[in-house]
């Protein structure tokens, strides 16, 4: 596996390197100069609390098309009666603590450390990363956050307090920007963003979208 130099910002190119389990590379660090260099690459950071960063470049990658998206009759009428209220960059780092306090079946604990909570409010300030705040009444009951690469936003993570808050607000963002984003990176398969129409691309598809 390749080690990642902490006084040297680069990665292997992800065109040429193909790892079996989609780790790309090991080790470095989480400035925000490293991540967002990352992010350009179609490299992400993903690993548990007290082990060593781990960078992704999974093949195939696990994408929404915006104008693939799916939204079932319930929710077309959620949406429809405005049952939430959506605002953006309202709070962002309380978005991404809530991402990083929610409770999720199956899993003991989460990868949003600390480090990580800091990193991706530096790319906010600096213009790259952007959040959805999903609300009833004046209470915060779900959103997401993510990277902003242009053409790309790379989906993070995201949270609800109350049934279909975040969807409701991925698919307001999606229709939002439909004609903004060529793609929506959703990284890793879940069952959830399959039902709303995300599917699995090759990577090296993924980064012609990216211009690498």
């Amino acid at each position: 596996m390749y080690r990642l130099h902490p006084d040297e910002i680069s990665f292997p190119d992800p065109k040429k390197y193909h790892p079996e389990e989609g780790v790309i590379a090991i080790g470095g660090d989480l400035s925000v100069e490293r991540v967002w260099f990352a992010y350009q690459l179609g490299i992400f950071p993903w690993f548990n609390e007290g082990e060593e960063i781990l960078w992704w470049s999974p093949d195939p990658r696990f994408v929404l098309y915006p104008n693939e998206l799916r939204v079932s009759k319930s929710m077309r009428k959620i949406m429809r009666d405005e049952v939430f209220r959506f605002t953006e960059n309202q709070c962002f780092e309380e978005v991404v603590r809530s991402c990083k306090n929610v409770s999720r079946k199956g899993q003991r604990g989460t990868w949003i450390t600390e480090e990580m909570v800091k990193v991706y409010q530096q790319l906010h300030l600096l213009g790259k990363a952007k959040s959805v705040e999903v609300w009833q009444g004046d209470a915060l009951v779900g959103g997401f956050y993510g990277v902003d690469l242009g053409v790309v936003f790379c989906g993070e993570s995201m949270f609800s307090k109350v049934s279909n808050a975040s969807k409701a607000g991925f698919i307001h963002f999606v229709q939002k920007y439909q004609q903004q984003y060529q793609l929506i990176d959703c990284q890793t398969y879940t069952q959830y963003l399959e039902s709303l129409g995300a599917k699995m691309i090759e990577k090296l598809k993924y980064l012609s979208y990216l211009e690498i």
